[in-house]
C-alpha cells in the first residue's frame, strides 16, 4: 500500500501471513523497479532500469541494496522465504492452541484491561434479549472503529444462548478460493481457551474433504474469527464452544460465471454444513464475522473515498441493495449483485454470507446498523450488525 507517512514516501511492504516481522518502505524510484523481480528478468535488466532511470551509470549499488533488503526481509521467493514460511507452519501445527495474533495491538492483552474495553464497546450484558434468533452479522474491522455495529449485534444476544455451539463464518482474507479452513484447535484469548466442537470439525472433514484446508495456517493470522470470540467470551465465558470456519473466496463463479456450489468441494462442504445445521437447529448459533465494501485508494480505486460523501453515497445504496437480500433469506439474490464487474465493491465478507444463506435456508435478517468508516484518509471499509431469525 502507499506509505502512510509523509516524511517517507513510497510503497509499504509487509508480509500478510506473518512470515516476516518486518515492513519495508521502498522509495518511489526503486518502486517501479519492483517489476524486474518477476523471475524472468535479470539483475542486468534491473541494474540497467536503475540506469536509465538515475541517468548514473554508478547505479548498481542501488540495485544490490533493493536486492539485499527484499532478501533479507523474506520478501523474495528464495530459500530466506521458505525458511521463514516452514517455521511458522511448523509453529502453528505444533502449538495445542491457536493463540491470539491481535492482542496487544487491535485489544488489551491484559484480561482485566480487555474486560473494560469489550465492555465499552459492546455496553453491558444484555440480561433480558429476547429467544428466537439463529445467527447474528457483525464486522470484522478493527473494535475501535466499528465497536456501534458490533454492539448492534451482540446486543440481541442474551443469556439463552449460553449453551449453543456458534458456528463462526468468517472471511478468509488469504485463504485458498473455493475451501474452507478449519482448525480443531481451541482459540486462545487473554480470558482463555473458547473450546472447538471437534465433533462437528471432524464430521466436515470426512464429508468434504476435498473442500477443506484442515489446520489452515490462516488460522494463525487472521482476525475475522478471533474478533467474534473476544465478544463471545464476553458474554457467555472463556470456554465458550465453537466451530471457527475460515470461507475462502469463491473466485472460480466471480470470474467464470456459475454459481459457488457449481464447484464440487463447495457444493459437497455446503450439503455436510446444511445437514449439520438441520439436525442441531437449536443447539447451534451462527455468527459471521464480515465486512463489505473497501473503496478508495488503500484499495487500488482512482478517487478518495470520504465515509458517506460523494461515490460511498452509491456505495451505500448497493450495500444495502445486498443487505436487503441478506435480510431476504435469498441466497442467489445476493450472489447476482455480488458477481457482476467481479464485485466491484470489493465485498470480503461476500463467501461467509452466501455460505450461510445457502446452510440455513429459510432465514431471515434484520439490519440494525449500517456504517462506513474511513480507515485512513482516502479509504472506507463499510460493514453492519444483523441479527437473523
Amino acid at each position: 500500500m502507499p506509505s502512510p507517512l509523509e516524511d517517507r514516501p513510497g510503497l509499504l511492504i509487509r508480509d500478510s501471513y506473518g512470515y516476516s516481522p518486518q515492513s519495508l518502505i521502498i522509495p518511489p524510484l526503486l518502486a517501479h523497479s519492483l517489476q524486474y523481480f518477476d523471475g524472468d528478468h535479470s539483475e542486468l535488466d534491473l541494474r540497467e532500469a536503475l540506469v536509465r532511470a538515475t541517468n548514473d551509470l554508478q547505479s548498481g549499488g542501488l540495485a544490490a541494496h533493493l536486492f539485499d533488503a527484499l532478501h533479507n526481509a523474506g520478501f523474495l521467493e528464495d530459500e530466506v522465504y521458505e525458511e521463514m514460511r516452514a517455521a511458522k507452519h511448523r509453529a502453528f501445527e505444533d502449538s495445542p492452541v491457536r493463540e491470539p495474533s491481535h492482542a496487544g495491538t487491535a485489544y488489551p492483552d491484559d484480561a482485566s484491561e480487555l474486560t473494560a474495553m469489550v465492555e465499552g464497546w459492546v455496553g453491558p450484558r444484555n440480561e433480558l434479549a429476547a429467544n428466537g434468533l439463529t445467527g447474528i452479522a457483525a464486522p470484522h474491522v478493527s473494535p475501535s472503529g466499528g465497536y456501534e455495529s458490533y454492539r448492534a449485534a451482540y446486543q440481541a444476544l442474551g443469556p439463552v444462548y449460553r449453551d449453543r455451539t456458534f458456528i463462526v463464518l468468517g472471511t478468509s482474507h488469504y485463504g485458498q478460493p473455493e475451501k474452507f479452513g478449519l482448525t480443531r484447535k481451541s482459540y486462545r484469548t487473554p480470558w482463555g481457551d473458547a473450546r472447538t466442537d471437534l465433533g462437528i470439525v471432524d464430521e466436515l472433514m470426512t464429508r468434504a474433504p476435498q473442500s477443506i484446508v484442515a489446520e489452515d495456517y490462516c488460522h494463525a493470522v487472521e482476525h475475522s474469527i478471533e474478533f467474534q470470540v473476544l465478544f463471545l467470551q464476553y458474554l457467555y465465558g472463556p470456554d465458550v464452544k465453537i466451530v471457527p470456519i475460515l470461507c475462502g473466496p469463491f473466485a472460480r463463479s466471480l470470474y467464470e460465471g456459475g454459481k459457488p456450489e457449481d464447484d464440487e468441494g463447495v457444493r459437497r462442504f455446503f450439503g455436510a454444513l446444511g445437514e449439520i445445521a438441520a439436525r442441531e437447529k437449536e443447539k447451534l448459533f451462527w455468527v459471521l464475522g464480515i465486512d463489505m465494501a473497501h473503496m478508495g485508494r488503500r484499495y487500488g480505486d482512482p478517487f478518495e473515498a470520504i465515509a458517506d460523501a460523494d461515490e460511498m453515497a452509491e456505495v451505500s445504496r448497493r450495500d444495502n441493495q445486498r443487505i436487503g437480500r441478506m435480510e431476504a433469506g435469498d441466497a442467489a439474490g445476493f450472489w447476482d449483485l455480488v458477481q457482476p464487474e467481479h464485485d466491484d465493491l470489493k465485498w470480503c465478507g461476500s463467501s461467509p454470507v452466501y455460505t450461510y444463506l445457502k446452510c440455513v435456508p429459510g432465514t431471515k435478517g434484520t439490519l440494525q446498523r449500517y456504517e462506513q468508516w474511513n480507515i485512513d484518509e482516502q479509504s472506507v471499509v463499510s460493514f453492519a450488525g444483523m441479527t437473523f431469525a
